[in-house]
């Protein structure tokens, strides 16, 4: 339904410039020559540059020449310097329209060759999550903030590792280019020590090096990690100043741990602090754990009412991970009336 909206404006601003010289031809031929509305004209090639193509405002610009032309014969206006003044503003209007629209074409392409880069480097940093990895399914939801930008500064990864299936969800503070640079730091240090540090501990401790030496004091990152071990059905969490995740039990009922003390976010280490301690939760077969950033449950919407996420809690149920993803994900935009002032990035685990 919305495409079919665009579609249909872009046919009436196509057609704009045309119906505008219509009209002006019909009231310059009903004022007859003392009206002075021939010069007017010269809004078909405006508007034709605003929305079309160099060549398609040239097109039109040579139509509305011909049909100043012909007006200005009509109403014998070339017997003075009114119909040539007329044709020259129709014919400077026309260049000036080509020459805009010609550089908003290479504006646009430039703009393209900016998207499919951005999305290249997305690839790279946020790539897809394993659908299944062991006795889990995984499901993934990202949107960034930021106008018309694929990538942001929030960070997700799920890795298959000797100690258990280990997750990790983050959010950099900050946006723009210095925010993505921190979140591949933090990614790339968390796929290799994954399968290297014993427990998740160890496994912050490399995180929190890796983000105070590269930022330098300037970012932090907020994360939670995650630790599944299906055999015990249990989840061993580790949480640096971030948003509890929530777990969805079989019966519908919902829970945040909370950490026994809420360490400092990663890279602001060296303030001292409470040191990042684990803690476990049951996850059995039918649970759901559910780990997202701060852009979801810091929605709001017109009053100023933050997102209720354990109330949506129910949207997760639909039977395929990625669908019950999306509803909730589709929830936070109508609750934000569709404008999103962070990123936010969900990550749902479920047994298989």
């Amino acid at each position: 339904m919305v495409t079919g909206k665009r579609g249909d404006g872009g046919a009436v601003l196509s057609w704009l410039p045309i119906v505008v010289m219509a009209v002006v031809a019909g009231i310059d031929l009903a004022a007859g020559p003392e009206g002075g509305f021939l010069p007017l004209v010269s809004l078909g090639p405006a508007f034709a540059g605003l929305i079309g193509t160099w060549r398609r405002t040239a097109l039109i610009g040579s139509v509305a020449l011909l049909l100043c032309a012909g007006l200005g014969v009509y109403d014998g206006l070339f017997d003075t310097r009114r119909g040539w003044t007329a044709m020259a503003s129709v014919a400077g209007v026309t260049l000036a329209g080509a020459l805009a629209a010609g550089s908003r074409m290479r504006r646009e392409a430039e703009l393209a060759g900016v998207r499919s880069v951005a999305e290249a480097a997305q690839s790279v940093l946020l790539r897809p999550v394993p659908r299944q990895v062991g006795e889990l399914r995984a499901a993934v939801s990202y949107t960034s903030a930021v106008a018309e930008s694929r990538i942001g500064g929030d960070l997700y990864e799920v890795v298959a590792s000797p100690y258990g299936v280990r997750v990790i969800v983050g959010d950099v503070q900050g946006k723009g280019l210095a925010a993505v640079a921190t979140a591949a730091s933090v990614l790339g240090v968390f796929r290799e020590a994954a399968h290297d540090e014993p427990d998740l501990t160890a496994l912050a401790a490399r995180l929190e090096r890796t983000v105070a030496r590269e930022a330098d004091g300037e970012k932090f990152v907020t994360a939670v990690l995650a630790e599944i071990h299906t055999d015990e059905q249990v989840a061993v969490l580790l949480n640096c100043g971030h948003p509890p995740p929530m777990i969805v039990r079989a019966d519908g009922s919902t829970d945040l741990p909370h950490p026994p003390a809420y360490a400092l976010p990663l890279g602001l280490g060296m303030h001292g602090g409470e040191p990042p301690r684990t803690h476990r939760a049951g996850f059995a077969p039918g649970d759901q754990l559910l780990l997202y950033t701060d852009g979801v449950t810091e929605a709001r919407d017109a009053e100023g009412v933050f997102y209720p996420l354990r109330e949506r809690a129910g949207l997760l149920g639909d039977a395929d991970a990625e669908q019950a993803l999306a509803a909730l994900r589709e929830d936070v935009t109508r609750h934000a009336d569709g404008s999103s002032h962070d990123d936010a990035a969900m990550l749902l685990l479920r047994y298989r």
